[in-house]
């Protein structure tokens, strides 16, 4: 594996999105650069904007394998992680997997599921491995969760924990086309498929086998300037100070900018990491983990996003760091 190499495949993969999905090429960036940090993905925007349908595409044209939850009032843990069964014949209990043995797992309306079914999600997400009836259980690498929910509508739901939220890599939204030019593709390419969901007719431009090793490359050989890392550590740290925050963003979430900072410098072709593959990252990995005091979020004279332009306004950002080992 090799940077060229890299960025060839964030091409392939890029463009065949695109043939698909018609949306910000940024927001398929970013979601690709989460994926290659083995990170999770929460997308929160209204329905109907195609949440489901790029969750869906992703997973096929990565070739991996995929599976897809429908998140209800009535889901149980077990639903998910899967029970033991007993077996007449052998006489022994066997295990019967559930649909998180996958390596994309697309959890779709996550907030709709009781906090006992969410929490079912927390071990699979961090440690990637689930415990059934005592028993444990590694996961099939890579494994990602992609998540949906809705901002709207929230009778019936149950808003994840922090603890939950905390697990998302990157929380991000999907917004609506930006041109006309946009919405009419939409309806055009509708026309052309003949079929609501053309997830079938994505061939996947890369398997398994390659996608790990990418991964594995970004881990092991884009390098991070000391200079870059104390760039990352005073944003953390100062979410934490900031006048209008009860709770910042955690260590956790430096280690998400520095994980998706170094899968955007290897999709850009470059083996280091430069302070702007940081900042485009700050408010996907850092606003979902800050908890606003409750009298400006009533008042709502200052919002995260608010506050992370300041934090970034008020940090000199490294001039001089090295680029390569």
């Amino acid at each position: 594996m090799h940077v060229d190499r890299v960025r060839a495949i964030s091409n392939a993969i890029l463009e065949g999105l695109g043939k698909v999905y018609v949306g910000k090429r940024m927001t398929l960036t970013k979601m690709m650069a989460a994926s290659f940090a083995n990170g999770h993905v929460l997308f929160e925007d209204y329905p109907g904007l195609g949440k489901t349908l790029l969750a869906k595409l992703f997973s096929r044209i990565i070739g991996c394998q995929w599976s897809r939850v429908q998140f209800t009032p009535d889901l149980m843990p077990a639903d998910i992680l899967g029970t033991k069964v007993w077996n007449m014949k052998d006489q022994t209990f066997s295990l019967e997997r559930g649909p998180i043995f996958t390596n994309v797992l697309l959890a779709d309306e996550i907030n709709r599921s009781p906090p006992k079914t969410q929490a079912g999600l927390l071990e699979a997400m961090e440690e990637r491995q689930v415990t059934i009836e005592g028993e444990t259980y590694k996961l099939t690498k890579p494994f990602i969760v992609i998540a949906t929910q809705n901002p709207i509508e929230m009778e019936g739901t149950y808003p994840l924990p922090e603890a939950q939220m905390d697990r998302f890599l990157l929380k991000m939204s999907m917004g609506y086309v930006e041109t006309l030019n946009q919405e009419s593709l939409i309806l055009k390419r509708r026309i052309f498929w003949k079929q609501d969901d053309p997830t079938q007719l994505i061939q996947p431009v890369t398997n398994q086998q390659t996608f790990r090793a990418v991964q594995d490359y970004i881990e092991e050989r884009i390098y991070v300037d000391d200079k870059i890392i104390e760039y990352i550590s005073q944003i953390t740290r100062e979410t934490r100070k900031h006048p209008v925050v009860e709770v910042g963003a955690s260590p956790r979430g430096g280690l998400a900018l520095l994980k998706v900072a170094r899968s955007h410098a290897a999709i850009t072709g470059r083996a280091f990491v430069t302070p702007d593959d940081v900042k485009m990252f700050v408010h996907d990995a850092l606003s979902h983990r800050i908890i606003m005091k409750m009298e400006y979020i009533l008042e709502g004279s200052f919002s995260v996003d608010a506050v992370l332009n300041e934090i970034l306004e008020n940090i000199e950002v490294p001039k001089e760091f090295v680029g390569k080992r």
